[in-house]
C-alpha cells in the first residue's frame, strides 16, 4: 500500500511540474504549435518571459507531496489502531507495590511535572508497553482509572489496587514491569466486572506503621536512642491505647480537612494493635497495624502520633477522648516514612462475584509470597536506611515538647464542663 501511495505522489509531481533536466531544472511540457497559434521567436539576447504558472508548479507539487505523505501517515496510524482494536479491551485490577520515598504521593497531577508521583511512572509504563493508547495517558478518565487509596508524600504500599481498562496484550505483566523502576512492581492482575471501581468497591483498608521502638521510651525514665528495647509492660500499654480507637469516632482533630460537625469526619476503625518488636541492623522496630473502612488525610499518622505523645509522658491519657469531641485539640502528626498501605479488602464484591464462575475473588492469596518479598526487598530496607540517615523519627520526637496538650483541658475547666474519664469508650 505504501509503494502505491509513493508512486501516486511522484506521478502527481510530474504532472504538476513537467519533466526535470539536471541542468535546467523543472520546465513545462510544450505542445506542438497549432495553426494560428504560433508564437514569434524571441529576439536574440532577450530574456524569455516566465510563465507564472511555471513558477508555482514546483510549489504545487510539493504541496501535493505533503498532502500525500500526510495521508500515508494516517493510513499507517489507522492500520496500527485497527490492529489494537482487534485486541480485547477489558476492565482489570492491578495489585501494586511501591516504595514512596522520593515521590509526592500516589495520585497523578496531570500537567504538572514539578512533583513526581507513582502514577506518573505507572501511566508511562502502560503507554510504552502498549496496554493503553497515548491519549489515555493524558486523560486517565478515558481508561476509567481509579485507585483504592491516595497515599501521601513518602508513603509506600505493598497492596495498592488500581482499576482500569486496557488492551490484554500477551505477557502483559512482564511488559509493564519492564518499563517500571525496580521499586515499583505490578504483583498481580485480575479481571473484574465492567463497572468495577476500586475505590468505591473497597470495603476496608489495612495500613501498617513501622517505627523504631525508642519512640515509646519515656521522656524522663528511658534512654532515647537505638539501645532502647521495648518492654512487655510498655507494649501492653501501647496496645491498650491503640484499642481505644476501635469503633466509630469523630476524627476531625486528626485531619485538616474536616470540621467537628461534618458527618464525614466520623470513621469506623475495625482494629488497631502493635506487633512484637524485632531488631534490624542493631535498631529495634515495631509495626502498628490498623484496619478501617476509610481514612482521611494524615489520620493514621496523627493516631500514631497521639499515642506516642501519651506513652512518652507529654500528653495525658484523657486526651484521646477529648480529641473526639468538638473542641480543637493539638494532635501531633508522626512522620510519613513508616506508613505503608498493606492490603485493601473487597469482601462484598467477593461475596457477589467471587464464586459466580466468571470472575476471580480479589483475595490475592497466590500473590502473598511476592508481596512479602517486595516488602523485604524494597520497603523495610528503605524505611530503616532512611531513618538511620535522616533520623526523621528522632527529629520529630524533638518537636513534641512544643505542643500544647493541656489547652483543651483548661478550656473545658473554664467552661465548667466535666472532663471525660481516661481511656473510656466514646460510644
Amino acid at each position: 500500500m505504501a509503494i502505491r501511495v509513493v508512486r501516486a505522489a511522484a506521478g502527481a509531481v510530474r504532472r504538476a511540474c513537467g519533466p526535470c533536466s539536471p541542468s535546467l531544472g523543472p520546465r513545462l511540457l510544450r505542445l506542438p504549435p497549432m495553426a494560428g497559434n504560433v508564437e514569434a521567436p524571441a529576439p536574440v539576447g532577450a530574456r524569455p518571459e516566465r510563465d507564472p504558472k511555471a513558477r508555482g508548479g514546483w510549489r504545487g507539487g510539493a504541496r501535493i507531496w505533503e498532502e500525500t505523505e500526510q495521508q500515508a501517515k494516517k493510513l499507517r496510524s489507522a492500520s496500527d489502531a485497527e490492529q489494537h482494536r482487534k485486541l480485547p479491551k477489558r476492565k482489570i485490577v492491578l495489585l501494586m507495590g511501591y516504595s514512596g520515598k522520593g515521590y509526592h504521593g500516589m495520585q497523578r497531577n496531570v500537567g504538572s511535572s514539578q512533583f513526581k508521583t507513582i502514577e506518573d511512572d505507572l501511566v508511562s509504563a502502560l503507554v510504552r508497553s502498549g496496554c493503553i493508547p497515548e491519549n489515555h495517558g493524558e486523560d486517565m478518565r478515558k481508561m476509567s482509572f481509579q485507585r483504592c487509596a491516595r497515599t501521601d508524600k513518602g508513603v509506600s504500599a505493598a497492596g495498592q489496587v488500581v482499576s482500569l481498562k486496557v488492551w490484554l496484550i500477551d505477557d502483559i505483566l512482564e511488559k509493564i514491569n519492564g518499563h517500571l523502576p525496580p521499586h515499583i512492581r505490578i504483583l498481580g492482575l485480575k479481571r473484574v466486572t465492567g463497572g468495577f471501581n476500586s475505590k468505591n468497591k473497597c470495603d476496608a483498608r489495612t495500613y501498617l506503621y513501622m517505627l523504631p521502638t525508642f519512640a515509646f521510651a519515656h521522656k524522663d525514665h528511658d534512654v532515647q536512642d537505638e539501645s532502647y528495647r521495648l518492654s512487655a509492660d510498655t507494649l501492653r500499654r501501647v496496645n491498650a491505647l491503640l484499642a481505644c480507637y476501635k469503633g466509630t469516632h469523630n476524627f476531625h482533630n486528626f485531619t485538616s480537612q474536616k470540621g467537628p460537625r461534618e458527618a464525614s469526619a466520623r470513621r469506623y476503625i475495625l482494629d488497631m494493635f502493635c506487633e512484637e518488636p524485632f531488631v534490624r541492623e542493631g535498631m529495634e522496630f515495631a509495626v502498628i497495624k490498623v484496619k478501617g473502612q476509610s481514612f482521611m488525610t494524615h489520620q493514621i499518622r496523627k493516631m500514631v502520633g497521639l499515642v506516642v505523645a501519651v506513652i512518652k509522658g507529654y500528653a495525658p491519657e484523657s486526651l484521646l477522648e477529648r480529641s473526639w469531641g468538638e473542641a480543637k485539640v493539638d494532635v501531633p502528626k508522626a512522620p510519613g516514612l513508616g506508613l505503608v498501605l498493606e492490603r485493601v479488602h473487597f469482601d462484598k464484591y467477593n461475596q457477589r462475584f467471587g464464586n459466580d464462575g466468571l470472575h476471580e475473588p480479589l483475595d490475592w492469596t497466590q500473590e502473598e509470597a511476592g508481596v512479602a518479598a517486595f516488602k523485604e526487598q524494597h520497603i523495610y530496607p528503605t524505611i530503616i536506611s532512611t531513618e538511620r540517615q535522616e533520623r526523621s523519627m528522632a527529629r520529630w520526637l524533638g518537636t513534641l515538647p512544643v505542643h500544647d496538650f493541656d489547652a483543651t483541658a483548661h478550656a473545658a475547666a473554664g467552661l465548667g464542663t466535666k472532663a471525660p474519664s481516661p481511656l473510656g469508650d466514646s460510644d
